[in-house]
């Protein structure tokens, strides 16, 4: 193997646990959110949804929007 492909290896490897301590932090604020019931989990699913198939031009006008309101 060469040193270029053990390099790429070892940046995937380093990407994934990055990505599974991102995500078990947020994991942790949301869990942490609903436990002193800032929202429930179904209010965080229906937003999660809403959110996934808006696009992101939509979530600028409409952010851009809420803030000159």
């Amino acid at each position: 193997m060469q040193l270029n492909s053990i390099n790429v290896i070892g940046q995937i490897a380093d990407l994934k646990d990055t990505d599974y301590k991102n995500t078990l932090a947020i994991t942790v604020l949301i869990d942490l959110l609903i436990d002193k019931k800032i929202f429930t989990r179904e209010e965080f699913a229906h937003k999660a949804r809403e959110l996934d198939t808006t696009t992101l031009s939509e979530l600028v006008t409409n952010r851009r929007l809420e803030l000159l309101s």
